[in-house]
């Protein structure tokens, strides 16, 4: 097969991950939106979701790891959020540099109240989608992500990223 052709299959995800990127934009918009009223943003609601999601505190490098981000940028909004007392940091006893990270309780009611608000919003936006449809689509993208996150990307220079 000619490597600059696409398969049909090739052809259809093509133009669905170019909607994939605009819906993106759209939901990260639309987040910043909904919780701009509670100091947060879509970044700063995300890590804290990490957060809260996690079992035990975690330092920066692991929640980055989770969200499938730069570790950089998560710092940066972790110090961010650490300023304005939503999050604290605590001595990793299994790494000296590395602290933990926590949600302090000004922290958990932040993250509360945004999830208050994500309840309609969410119920809003899944209406005329049929449950199948949306489990469909979660197993489409978690098939995507699996194989990304592989990172044996063909045609790519070994050590490249």
């Amino acid at each position: 097969m000619d490597k600059t052709k696409r398969t049909a299959a090739g052809e259809a995800l093509s133009g669905a991950v170019l909607d994939l990127f605009r819906l993106n934009s759209l939901l990260l918009t639309a987040g910043d939106r909904l919780v701009a009223g509670l100091g947060l943003t879509s970044a700063r609601w995300q890590i804290l979701g990490a957060i809260v999601a996690s079992e035990r505190a975690q330092p920066v490098a692991w929640l980055a790891r989770d969200l499938g981000a730069n570790r950089q940028n998560v710092q940066r909004i972790i110090n961010d959020l650490h300023a304005d007392g939503l999050v604290a940091f605590e001595a990793n006893p299994h790494h000296r540099r590395a602290q933990l990270v926590l949600l302090t309780e000004k922290g958990r009611q932040a993250f509360d109240a945004a999830m208050r608000l994500q309840a309609p919003w969410i119920s809003w936006l899944s209406e005329g989608l049929s449950i199948k449809d949306v489990q469909t689509f979660h197993r489409v993208i978690m098939q995507m992500r699996r194989k990304l996150e592989s990172n044996d990307l063909p045609g790519a220079r070994p050590g490249a990223r």
